[in-house]
């Protein structure tokens, strides 16, 4: 497992490393090993792929724009906009140790760290069943957007996050962290990006006005040289803690 989240500085630059590369490694980070289903992994429903039910201040990219805004990096430690709406408790650092997502049947005791790697990419979990926090980014219940990442499938048959497309909002995902605190988090959308259109600012931006989630996969048509050519992104928030 890579370091604990680190704070200041440092984490800034592993952001703004990760930002700039997300567009290389998104078609890299996912690959499958090999085997997959005949029809493959679920993907979202129009429905559950809409508009997300609750505010974001995370901007989207420009409509029909080939080249997100990924390659500018959220401004360093930017105060969030001031609302009126309060979006509830934020909690304070800590890693993941386990994550239960009770509608698609994960349960898992071994989150992994992922960190960015020594050629700039982010790392990759080694083992199909376990789902990997970034750590450079937020812990699950600290402000902004944790990410946590798995694989769809592996030479062995479907891995951690292969049923991540049948989840739909208000899904429960539930967070253990080191501190034995519980963090619940409430799926708003699912949503379907092409790797070669990924919306880096959308999944990685650091100014959302609140906790919120990313788990994130592969999808979509496989190529037998390069992988799966999409991503499956679920998007939620904290919605308590204990």
């Amino acid at each position: 497992m890579t370091d604990p989240i680190q704070h200041g500085g440092r984490r800034g630059t592993y952001v703004a490393a990760a930002i700039a590369v997300v567009l290389v490694v998104a078609g890299a980070v996912f690959l499958v090993m090999g085997a997959r289903g005949s029809d493959g992994p679920p993907l979202p429903d129009s429905a559950a792929a809409s508009t997300p039910s609750s505010p974001s201040a995370s901007p989207s990219p420009a409509p029909g724009s080939s080249q997100p805004p990924a390659a500018k990096p959220p401004t360093k430690n930017a105060p969030p906009a001031p609302e009126s709406v309060d979006f509830g408790e934020v909690l304070p650092g800590s890693e993941p140790v386990a994550l239960d997502i009770p509608a698609i049947d994960v349960h898992s005791r071994n989150v992994v760290g992922l960190g960015v790697a020594d050629d700039g990419s982010i790392e990759v979990p080694r083992d199909p069943t376990a789902p990997g926090w970034f750590t450079p980014g937020p812990s699950p219940g600290q402000l902004g957007p944790a990410v946590i990442a798995g694989h769809v499938d592996s030479t062995e048959g479907p891995a951690v996050f292969y049923e991540l497309g049948n989840l739909r909002p208000g899904d429960l995902v539930k967070v253990t962290r080191a501190d034995s605190s519980v963090a619940t988090f409430a799926i708003d959308r699912v949503a379907v990006f092409e790797q070669a259109d990924f919306p880096t600012r959308q999944v990685y931006g650091l100014t959302t006005r609140r906790p919120e989630l990313r788990l994130i996969t592969c999808g979509g048509e496989y190529d037998p040289e390069t992988g799966y050519v999409d991503n499956v992104v679920a998007f939620g928030h904290l919605v308590g803690a204990r």
